[in-house]
């Protein structure tokens, strides 16, 4: 079958991990100082929390764009899905800064689900790490021989 090239989908992909990798250091740091701030008795400037709130927002954004991108370009490419560990790891990171979120929403309520919050990004970060291994893995297939 005669499909169009799929680079400018791993191009949107490749700029959308950036971004999403780049998003979850800055709410580490926003995070990071609002533990801080917290941990010291003080409440912050008042920015602070919606900052984070939006950008986890912005992550939660990327990460469903990244996961539409893969489900799109693999069946368009391979006519199916399944075809490594990639899906699997791109589910669970969907999932995780899914639970991520909801926790995020319900902090001021439970005051317990701080520390879920807290673990769920923990884990995101090994999430992160396994499905930027296995995404380049994947990538190295979809790229033409003479690039």
């Amino acid at each position: 079958m005669n499909l169009p090239s799929f680079l400018w989908l791993w191009r949107i992909a490749a700029w959308s991990m950036g971004f999403a990798l780049l998003t979850y250091f800055a709410l580490a740091i926003s995070g990071g100082s609002l533990f801080y701030l917290r941990s010291q008795g003080k409440t912050g400037p008042d920015f602070l929390r919606p900052l984070h709130l939006i950008i986890g927002a912005l992550l939660v954004l990327l990460v469903f764009l990244l996961l539409s991108i893969g489900i799109v370009g693999t069946i368009g490419h391979f006519g199916s899905l399944g075809h490594s560990p990639h899906l699997l790891l791109g589910i669970l990171v969907a999932l995780l800064v899914s639970v991520s979120a909801i926790s995020a929403l319900n902090i001021q309520k439970y005051s317990w689900l701080r520390w879920v919050h807290i673990a769920i990004n923990f884990l995101l970060l090994a999430g992160f790490i396994g499905v930027s291994w296995t995404g380049w893995i994947v990538v190295q297939k979809y790229l033409p021989k003479n690039l």
